[in-house]
């Protein structure tokens, strides 16, 4: 074996040409064991038809042993031969000690092919063979997590961060708080996060906890976490929105407009962020700021229906009426639609003197806002400066059954007859 050694010390250091010439001359030779080891090597060096060739060797002798067949199933895989790997692992029989592993890997690989149900089947039958692996609870997890079925995914966290806070390299209080935040529980999903950042502080999962504390309403700890992932990693662009929210939301309107400039320092065409910045400027009194990044945001993504009717709002209330149907003209032409744009359409136009229009687009908004007061109380007004009196008088009568206090309408009505 000494021998042996030697050669895969070679390629371990760096002299693979001379060790691989050596373990070749001596497989030839070499006992069942010492070939078993020349294949393990080989495939942890990457030359996995050279490792196949002799676990497939070793199997023809050797029939009954499940460990060689997990071994080739997983060469299988790499070889993208799903199918033989799968009929390979269920050929290892119940008594053998690696079975339950090669109903995990099955289960891996059903999953793999998009078996969502035969996985399952698998990972629960492994399950009733034993109570004890905390591999095989969370595997379950994992595949209800993946599938979005995140409170089946719960429990057998759960189960697993009883004996482990981490396995296979995850952090199971990460992947606990992610599955509680995912079914809305974010206050239940906020210990976890705690924990989870305690064992390791990256930027995914300070991020959840961030958001998480955010959607739990509990502001000064969204604005502290993602502070600190800010500090961490300032090219994470997705955190800017949410801090700038934040900080919006605990009346620090300045803080939020800067937090959401530096975020688009970051990310220049996040529209999202165009749009709270413009928002945010319009709360400070900056209108050239704000008309600058709801343009931006429009700019980004024509079909941005809330970015588009807060400019407009902005533009009806600075009387720029033409800049009005300008901008929700353009929006439209890209095939972009709201209820809401045929009424600023019919009060810009209405201003602009351009009653024909008006009149149509009020007839359009009149289908989604017939039981809005304001709008009806506009459009009757509207339609009795335009001489249609009978229309107008309907409207109004509309009008009344919804909110019977407008006594000028009423007024107005009795006048009329």
């Amino acid at each position: 074996m000494n021998r042996l050694e030697d050669a895969i010390q070679l390629v371990e250091d760096g002299k693979v040409e001379e060790g691989l010439k050596a373990i070749k001359k001596l497989r030839e030779y070499s006992t069942d064991d010492e070939k078993y080891t020349i294949a393990q090597n080989y495939y942890q060096w990457g030359f996995v038809e050279d490792a196949k060739e002799i676990a497939e060797e070793l199997i023809a002798r050797y029939p009954d042993e499940g460990e060689l067949f997990v071994f080739l199933a997983e060469m299988m895989i790499d070889l993208d031969q799903e199918e033989e790997a799968i009929q390979l692992l269920e050929q290892i029989s119940e008594d053998d000690p690696v079975y339950l592993e090669s109903l995990v890997l099955q289960a891996d690989l059903f999953q793999m092919q998009g078996l969502h149900e035969v996985s399952e089947q698998k990972l629960l039958l492994a399950k009733e063979k034993t109570d004890k692996e905390p591999i095989i609870d969370f595997a379950l997890a994992e595949l209800y997590s993946s599938h979005g079925e995140y409170k089946k995914s719960v429990p057998y966290y759960e189960k697993v961060l009883i004996e482990n806070d981490e396995i296979a390299g995850v952090n199971v209080n990460a992947r606990i708080a992610e599955s509680f935040s995912a079914i809305g529980k974010f206050e239940e999903a906020l210990p976890y996060y705690e924990e989870a950042i305690k064992k390791q502080e990256d930027s995914n999962t300070l991020f959840g906890f961030g958001v998480t504390a955010f959607q739990a309403k509990f502001f000064t700890k969204a604005i502290e976490i993602l502070t600190r992932l800010k500090e961490l990693d300032q090219d994470y662009g997705s955190l800017y929105l949410y801090l700038a929210k934040a900080y919006e939301e605990e009346g620090m309107i300045e803080e939020g407009f800067k937090i959401s400039l530096e975020g688009l320092e970051v990310d220049s065409l996040n529209k999202e962020l165009n749009f709270n910045a413009g928002k945010l400027s319009m709360m400070l009194g900056d209108k050239e700021s704000a008309e600058k990044y709801l343009r931006a945001a429009v700019a980004i993504d024509p079909g941005y229906v809330e970015a588009t009717l807060q400019l407009s709002k902005y533009l009806i209330r600075e009387e720029r009426f033409e800049d009005v149907v300008e901008s929700l003209e353009s929006v439209m032409s890209y095939g972009e639609f709201d209820e809401q744009f045929e009424w600023d359409l019919a009060f810009a136009k209405n201003k602009l003197e351009q009653y024909s229009d008006a009149l149509n687009h009020y007839r359009r908004a009149y289908t989604s806002f017939k039981e809005t007061p304001e709008f009806l109380e506009e459009f009757g007004y509207f339609l009795m400066e335009d001489g249609k009196r009978q229309e107008a008088i309907d409207i109004f009568r509309q009008l009344l059954k919804l909110d019977p206090m407008k006594y000028e309408i009423e007024e107005l009505l009795s006048e009329q007859e």
